[in-house]
């Protein structure tokens, strides 16, 4: 629906086809066991099994996960499932979307309908994909489904209303036995400017800072509450004319145990510790390199936001996911030569090996983005994440130089690192 409004994506680009995983799953997995990968991060469309939200399963979309489920345990491959990656049923949102408390019983029920049928083979779920976006992107600025710009107030509800769903589907999940359950956060992470214990305090603090005038964009928006059971306390300063009512069974809800913590992370900041006690921000230097995103390469992120993450909440980390867009195309010889991507992969890879070995911090695994390129968001087909390239005309694919470098260093665990 959204990527049919005009102006919503770039080029008048919709999501039609994409890069059809529907059609061609067995072809991609066999791609997937080509590359070596041991495990496989994919995303349950809420709006394919329960086309009306509630209710109804769609069996010809049921079916098509339990096929892609089975091929990819036929093949070695572990998958891990996001249940909601930023679209809900058009129905729901025309009853108000995140803005409807009932929006907790309808994601459980989806929840419940996603245990009885996949339960008995998926073992590993994610509740929701970068809630950040989902509220930021979709509900303050307007530039992501639903198309958004609500009220403070507004907003302060929704995220009152996302945290009661996800607590309330990791409920359900909860109920498969061997089931572990995370959610995947973004936002910005911190690195110090250096090794120097003020600069690495400052990296802390500003990492679970709570921002009141970006209350939707943070770590600790979404963490906070679900690992500490409550919101910071700066959270509480706009006052009950602008919260919404907030329950001891709603914070029960919202904190229940989780098994890990996931992050998408693709660049950060650096941050260091002033005398008077407050927090510096180092600004980028002139010319520093960017990816087709415009966003900033920071490698040093990768191996301080797990230390951190892990020193704050005490839960194993998965990087779900880290990616590199750049200007793509298919070259003379027939090939797609990325050296850029395959540049930025070794040096992430490089920092999480770093942190995964440092004798503290719990690494649990790193997911790429993208497999392959695809429809993304706004940006329609312009940004190519994918370590598999995707003629959108022809639906083609063709490993890219980094899917070669990158089956190297899963067959050594990232020892060529």
């Amino acid at each position: 629906m959204f990527s049919h409004r005009e102006g919503a994506v770039a080029r008048g680009e919709n999501a039609d086809v994409a890069c059809d995983h529907y059609h061609r799953a067995a072809e991609d997995v066999a791609l997937m066991k080509e590359l070596g990968t041991n495990a496989y991060r994919f995303s349950l469309a809420w709006t394919r099994l329960l086309p009306e939200g509630t209710g109804r399963i769609n069996r010809s979309g049921a079916d098509f996960y339990d096929r892609l489920i089975d091929r990819l345990l036929e093949n070695g491959i572990t998958p891990f499932v996001t249940l909601y990656h930023w679209g809900l049923p058009q129905v729901l949102q025309q009853k108000g979307g995140f803005l409807n408390s009932d929006i907790a019983d309808w994601f459980a029920e989806y929840a419940e309908a996603v245990k009885k049928l996949y339960g008995d083979r998926v073992k590993n779920f994610m509740t929701f994909n970068e809630p950040q976006c989902i509220l930021g992107c979709g509900y303050r600025l307007g530039v992501h489904a639903p198309g958004l710009k609500v009220s403070l107030k507004e907003q302060l509800l929704a995220l009152h209303n996302l945290l009661r769903a996800h607590g309330a589907g990791a409920a359900v999940l909860r109920g498969i036995r061997g089931a572990e359950i995370g959610y995947a956060s973004c936002g910005y992470t911190y690195a110090p400017a250096s090794e120097k214990k003020e600069d690495i305090e400052a990296a802390f603090e500003r990492t679970f800072q709570f921002e009141k005038d970006n209350p939707l964009g943070t770590v600790a928006s979404f963490s906070e509450p679900i690992f500490t059971g409550d919101y910071p306390k700066k959270f509480y300063e706009y006052g009950e004319d602008l919260l919404p009512k907030i329950t001891q069974e709603d914070l029960k809800l919202i904190s229940a145990p989780l098994d890990f913590f996931a992050l998408n992370i693709y660049e950060g900041k650096t941050v260091y510790g002033k005398e008077d006690g407050t927090i510096g921000e180092v600004a980028p230097k002139t010319g520093s390199p960017k990816t087709q995103m415009g966003w900033e390469i920071t490698p040093q992120n990768m191996y301080w936001a797990p230390k951190l993450l892990y020193k704050k909440y005490g839960k194993k980390v998965y990087i779900t996911e880290n990616g590199f867009s750049c200007a793509d195309y298919l070259f003379s010889d027939g090939k797609i030569h990325d050296t850029y991507r395959t540049e930025y992969l070794k040096t992430y890879l490089h920092q999480l090996l770093r942190a995964a070995s440092d004798g503290e911090t719990k690494v649990a695994g790193y997911f790429h983005w993208s497999l392959m390129d695809n429809f993304e968001w706004a940006e329609g087909y312009k940004q190519r994440f994918g370590l598999i390239y995707v003629d959108f005309e022809t639906l083609k694919r063709t490993p890219k130089d980094c899917f070669y470098e990158y089956k190297k260093i899963i067959s050594e665990n990232g020892k060529n690192l």
